[in-house]
């Protein structure tokens, strides 16, 4: 079964901060919405309104039919204690749910409830239409498809990064629902998870609403873009995939541009017109009483009608100025203007790994021979748990070898950003915790740079671990600016960042003229960061490209 969502008039808020109001939405069988904005903008939260998570401050949603249901798939996957992969699945699906309510109406229909036929009726219904009948037999073909090789009754816990991520992706494709609302889906996916999530989108027949800031899956899936636009405090909606959007959101934003300048002009043409109108006027009424004594009556009456005139021009350009149809001036939208601090040169030789081993549990990297130069640019790539995280903590020391060597050059200092976003996640405030890693910045410096990268009085004085991943992966940031590096080491980096604050970061990649080490899966970034060497990492064996 298919179903359509509509929302209408809607608005939200974070206390006395509107996020957007007035929202007017379709999400129609076989829509692929793409809703893009700055961190921030309230896409989140809107996606949590139209799976009716939260209420709206305003406005009403309907679902056509009311027994369609909504999936909702957050940007961090909640993996809780104890609980299987299997479990998993059925919760992120809405089989487990589903199954709830059915053995509730089960009950009841035992017991002899009033209503209880048709009660039963509805949640078995929705028990078929979500799969659950056949789920454990899906779930072990997809999970056994993605390369997810590992007992499905084991704790999610159990799980390294990339076979969580690929449990989550399976969670999707196992997913029946009649309306999809996906969060940030592409997160810590490699390019074979993109390319099959990208090939379940496009072969829905129900209407998806999805957030992503990856612009080569949106180019190729998206048939329509909402734009929550937080600096002019307005929704604009786009046909047409996310080319043409960014082609039509920048003509409209020269068009605003120009508009405003045309009316400023006017306006202020029209007020100097007015002011010199009025000063000869004054001027004339002047003139009149100096001459009052004058017994040139002809002389006197001409000098009387000049102001008159002049004050009748002047109200009439006044009335002009009133009737002009007011433009307000289009908000600049805050800019993430990021550079990355270099420390002074490294040796010639920056890392070095000899015969490096590396095993945790059954999995194994290396033997690794591998020596990284100053001013290497290398991209390092490679399907999810292939060891790619894995190789960098064993270049930086961070993970103990079980055979071989590995060594950091002299005068080496590195700058990171982990996938996980380690570095700020702590019970301490942000300001203290930043701090204490720039100890030469004071208090207020540490604020004025933090703010820089939107982090304002409202994140630095929470606990670190509160900040939403976007939040923390911009004070990693931020710490690259603040101090020098020489050694950039950047896994994932675009994972949870805006589209905005990705470009800067490829801005100041271009003009860091140290060694990189990066690791990525967005295509995009691959072919904007100018790289001379590629490393590709395949079940825990490293070739260089």
């Amino acid at each position: 079964m298919s179903a359509t969502l509509v929302a209408k008039g809607l608005a939200a808020g974070h206390g006395d901060r509107i996020l957007f109001s007035g929202l007017e939405l379709v999400v129609a069988p076989g829509d692929v919405i793409g809703l893009v904005g700055a961190n921030g903008a309230g896409k989140s939260t809107l996606l949590r309104l139209l799976a009716g998570l939260d209420a709206p401050e305003q406005g009403t949603l309907r679902l056509s039919p009311p027994t369609g249901v909504v999936g909702h798939l957050p940007q961090e996957p909640e993996r809780r204690p104890d609980e299987t992969i299997r479990a998993f699945l059925a919760r992120r699906t809405g089989v487990a749910a589903a199954q709830r309510a059915l053995d509730a109406a089960t009950e009841a229909l035992v017991e002899g409830a009033p209503g209880a036929d048709d009660a039963y009726a509805t949640a078995l219904e929705r028990w078929l239409s979500l799969g659950a009948a056949d789920l454990e037999d899906r779930a072990d073909t997809v999970a056994a498809d993605l390369g997810l090789t590992v007992d499905l009754d084991q704790p999610m816990t159990s799980l390294s990064g990339g076979q969580a991520a690929r449990a989550s992706l399976a969670s999707l494709l196992l997913s029946r629902y009649d309306v999809f609302l996906l969060d940030e889906p592409t997160n810590d996916l490699d390019l074979d998870g993109l390319e099959r999530l990208e090939a379940f989108v496009t072969g829905l027949r129900a209407g998806t609403v999805v957030v992503s800031h990856d612009r080569e899956f949106l180019t190729r899936t998206v048939n329509r873009v909402v734009e929550l636009d937080l600096a002019q405090q307005q929704v604009n909606v786009y046909g047409g995939g996310y080319e043409a959007y960014l082609e039509e959101r920048e003509v409209a934003r020269r068009h605003a541009r120009e508009e405003y300048e045309e009316y400023a002009q006017t306006r202020s043409d029209l007020l100097a017109r007015a002011r010199m109108q009025r000063a000869w006027m004054e001027k004339g009424v002047k003139n009149a009483r100096r001459r009052s004594t004058d017994h040139d009556k002809l002389g006197r009456s001409a000098r009387v009608e000049a102001t008159e005139k002049q004050a009748a021009k002047a109200r009439q350009t006044e009335r002009m100025i009133e009737r002009l149809d007011v433009v307000e001036e289009p908000r600049k939208e805050w800019e993430l203007r990021m550079s990355i601090a270099a420390a002074p040169r490294a040796g010639a030789v920056v890392a070095t790994l000899r015969g490096a081993e590396v095993r945790l549990g059954a999995f194994q990297l290396g033997p690794v021979d591998l020596q990284v130069d100053w001013a290497d640019r290398i991209a390092i790539t490679g399907a999810n748990g292939s060891g790619k995280s894995t190789l960098l903590g064993a270049v930086l020391g961070r993970i103990p070898l079980t055979a071989g060597a590995a060594s950091l050059g002299p005068g080496v200092v590195v700058g990171e950003v982990d996938q996980a976003r380690r570095l700020f996640y702590g019970d301490e405030a942000l300001l203290d915790a930043f701090g204490a890693l720039v100890p030469e910045m004071a208090a207020a410096e540490v604020r004025t740079l933090l703010a820089k990268f939107g982090l304002k009085s409202d994140h630095v004085l929470r606990p670190a671990a509160t900040l939403s991943p976007g939040e923390r992966t911009r004070a990693a940031l931020a710490l690259l600016q603040g101090r020098g590096v020489n050694l950039l080491v950047l896994d994932e980096p675009t994972n949870h960042l805006d589209l905005p604050a990705i470009e800067q970061l490829e801005s100041a990649l271009a003009s860091y003229d140290g060694t990189l080490l990066l690791v990525t899966h967005d295509r995009r970034m691959l072919g904007a960061v100018r790289t001379n060497r590629r490393i590709e990492v395949a079940d825990g064996k490293v070739v260089e490209a």
